[in-house]
């Protein structure tokens, strides 16, 4: 992973904002996105990687990262890729796919492929099927 002070900063509100959360597994959250992190080449993927599940786990906001100076380019990427729950799964994978932002692309890739890797679950209950394959859908899209 790229270490400058932007990336460091992410990291620190990334860390803060998922201290208390775990995964499926009960494994501490934070180390989802870390892990999708330390696949981007550069500071801006780094930041998104790290920051992109914050607005919409936690309680921070996208005011909040404003003002605490994190770039429009990082913004920008995270709004495409923060789920709004009135939006259907699908018509929000296709709106990444359709934004052209190469980052947001990357990095939704790269968090599906993490979250459909089955070694990271503790069973493969009839949910985590499904889920799996909306999983894989995502992906056929965000690849075509």
């Amino acid at each position: 992973m790229i270490y400058t002070e932007l990336t460091k900063k992410a990291l620190r509100i990334a860390f803060d904002a998922h201290k208390d959360q775990v995964d499926k597994s009960g494994l501490p959250y934070i180390f989802h996105p870390y892990h999708i992190a330390e696949q981007m080449t550069d500071e801006v993927s780094v930041c998104v990687a790290l920051l992109h599940d914050v607005v919409e786990d936690t309680a921070i906001t996208f005011e909040d990262l404003i003002k605490q100076n994190i770039p429009n380019e990082v913004i920008d990427s995270l709004r495409l890729l923060t789920h709004d729950d009135n939006t259907l799964y699908i018509d929000y994978i296709n709106h990444i796919k359709d934004s052209n932002n190469y980052i947001a692309i990357q990095v939704k890739l790269a968090d599906l492929l993490h979250n459909s890797n089955s070694s990271r679950v503790d069973g493969l209950d009839k949910n985590t099927q499904e889920r799996l394959k909306k999983y894989q859908k995502a992906i056929n899209i965000l690849e075509g």
